[in-house]
């Protein structure tokens, strides 16, 4: 008979609860993926490992992160969930059912409700972790065949974590509710709230509020004077203040408004304002952990998607998409799946000067090369602690001066574009080079077409002009010494293993970020529903119109969610200042395609919470 009745309030709250099993649902599906993405071994099986192993553990870090969120999401859900139902568990006990039995159905409710949105967000984690794998597989470059999104040990290790937070959530809802007197459970709504207020202490602490979050942006924004102090710096005064700024400052804005007697008493602002007073006073706390995290569900999104700039630079930094030091037929080969934009053709003679420890190999360079040969390079800079490259052309007058930097930046790119890295290079006459007896070397620069769409076939070819070089029968005697890690396809290489995994952690970690922070502001605001309806209910009675009750709640529920967004928004173009200093790119760059996104689920989660608000307060009573 207990089950029936549960069933049939379950039933009654379908809507509640649906928003509720979504949220549950869209944590454990985004954990799964994480959780797959770092541990799967199939990846190691690609062409470059490294570039998985970074990736992995960019995902083990973000598994990590999602785990704090979804315990505190899963603390405010739990907590919205045994609001929806105590009164009903008060009634079944006041009609005789044990204290025991209604403990065991609250248990069991509890965790079946977790498991099932665990078991569906697991199957839906699957199709998402095929999806983002392929597109990530296809970034990284690497040679993966036939993998599937399915991973018994992450699939096992979701459904434990989960399983254990239900567990204890079910546990503690057991325990509440045993201990609880049925009168308790019947007017829990209807207690009243204490609110103990010091104007002076409210005075000083919206000050303080201000004064700590001031202190926390000027440090982000002088991040590269204050070093390894900034985040400590700016994690204590941001926390601390966005705390006295729910719990004072805003208050006393509307404290102000209320003086304001023509906007005062205009329609229902009256008891508006009053209601927002309450709830500030009595949400400040969830208030500042939501505005706390939606900075950093943003900022996570913000930054992963500004990582796809690291891989720009990385293209930036080398002029030279490929460097061919000898041809044999299978680079030859290879150079026809290469679509070739421009080649550049170089000579140089090396020479091995000295005996013993001041043995050291010189490279010659007509200055005839640099005259007929346009020889580029890329030329660093930092600008507004922004990385930037210009591409300049080697000369014979940058040699000139051999003590300017000019010379040694010069000499620097001339030997990177040869297999000797440890050798010194000097620029002479033709006729000086003429008459150095020694073997004429030849290197071809390529430019190619679409650096990212080719980069398979760059990759390979560069590569086989590397292996070729170093197998070569002169490769011991000379000291050939080729850095490949130079080239720009490994540079890409490496940074896109990196960066691609970041940018993927963090638009899926910002969006789990956004959907459960929402989803706690919204339970927070709905389980306190029941206790509101009885005021709405008398508003309604002494003729006010329905139009104006909804208004009302419309506003008083857009500011709740517009403060902490604000503030997190604050948060974030601060913030940011933080990995422009660090990451050396301009962060800001497409800034609104994460503030668009943030945008809409936000709005659509508040349009949500006005709607069931709306129906919980305005309910006629039979």
């Amino acid at each position: 008979m207990l089950w029936k009745l549960s069933l049939t309030g379950i039933k009654s709250r379908f809507k509640d609860y649906l928003v509720l099993f979504s949220g549950l649902t869209f944590a454990s599906a985004i954990f799964y993926m994480f959780m797959t993405l770092a541990t799967n071994p199939a990846f190691l099986k690609g062409s470059l490992s490294i570039a998985f192993q970074i990736t992995q553990i960019v995902f083990g870090f973000g598994i990590a992160l999602l785990s704090i969120i979804t315990f505190v999401y899963i603390v405010y859900a739990n907590s919205f969930l045994l609001s929806m139902r105590q009164k009903d568990y008060g009634m079944y006990m006041m009609l005789g059912a044990r204290t025991s039995k209604i403990g065991r159905l609250i248990f069991t409710e509890t965790l079946v409700v977790g498991l099932l949105a665990t078991l569906l967000g697991t199957v839906l984690g699957v199709a998402l972790t095929q999806g983002v794998s392929s597109i990530l597989i296809s970034q990284l470059g690497l040679q993966i065949h036939k993998f599937v999104g399915f991973y018994l040990p992450a699939l096992l290790w979701t459904i434990a974590f989960f399983a254990i937070l239900f567990f204890l959530a079910a546990f503690w809802n057991r325990h509440k509710l045993v201990k609880s007197n049925i009168i308790n459970l019947l007017h829990e709504d209807q207690k009243p709230v204490k609110l103990h207020r010091n104007k002076l202490w409210k005075f000083i602490e919206a000050l303080l509020g201000i004064a700590l979050l001031a202190t926390g942006y000027w440090a982000m924004m002088h991040a590269a004077k204050l070093g390894t102090k900034t985040v400590p710096i700016a994690f204590f005064t941001i926390v601390f203040g966005s705390y006295f700024t729910f719990d004072s400052f805003f208050i006393a804005i509307i404290d102000l408004l209320r003086k304001n007697l023509s906007f005062k008493y205009r329609k229902l602002h009256s008891f508006t304002l009053g209601q927002l007073k309450f709830r500030l006073s009595d949400y400040t706390r969830i208030l500042s952990t939501v505005s706390l995290l939606f900075a950093l569900a943003l900022g996570a999104i913000t930054v992963g998607l500004n990582f796809n700039n690291m891989t720009e630079q990385a293209m930036q930094s080398t002029y030279y998409d490929v460097v061919l030091y000898n041809r044999n037929q299978k680079v030859d080969n290879q150079l026809k799946k290469v679509s070739i934009k421009s080649t550049t053709h170089f000579d140089y003679k090396m020479v091995v000067e000295g005996k013993g420890k001041e043995k050291n190999r010189v490279l010659y360079i007509s200055e005839n090369q640099l005259k007929n040969n346009k020889i580029m390079y890329q030329h660093y800079s930092r600008k507004n602690d922004v990385n930037h490259y210009d591409t300049r052309r080697l000369t014979v007058n940058d040699f000139k001066n051999k003590k300017s930097d000019v010379a040694a930046e010069g000499e620097y790119q001339l030997v990177s574009l040869t297999p000797y890295i440890d050798a010194q290079a000097k620029v002479v006459s033709q006729a000086q080079y003429d008459q150095i007896k020694a073997k004429v070397n030849k290197i071809e620069l390529l430019r190619v077409n679409n650096f990212r769409s080719n980069f398979n076939n760059i990759e390979k070819l560069q590569k086989l002009s590397v292996n070729q070089m170093i197998s070569s029968p002169e490769a011991e005697k000379d000291g050939i010494n080729v850095n490949l890690s130079n080239s720009k396809s490994a540079q890409y290489r490496l940074v896109s293993s990196m960066t691609s995994g970041f940018e993927f952690m963090g638009f899926f970690l910002g969006l789990a970020f956004l959907a459960m922070l929402a989803s706690t502001l919204m339970f927070k605001v709905l389980s306190g529903a029941n206790s509101d309806k009885p005021r709405y209910q008398m508003l309604w009675k002494v003729g006010t119109r329905k139009s104006l009750l909804k208004s009302s709640i419309t506003k008083e529920i857009g500011i709740l969610f517009a403060l902490p967004a604000v503030l997190g928004v604050v948060d974030v173009l601060f913030g940011l200042q933080l990995f422009k200093s660090i990451l050396g790119m301009n962060t800001y760059d497409k800034l609104w395609i994460p503030f668009t996104i943030f945008g809409v689920l936000y709005v659509i989660y508040y349009l949500l919470t006005v709607i069931l608000y709306q129906h919980i307060v305005l309910q006629k009573e039979d």
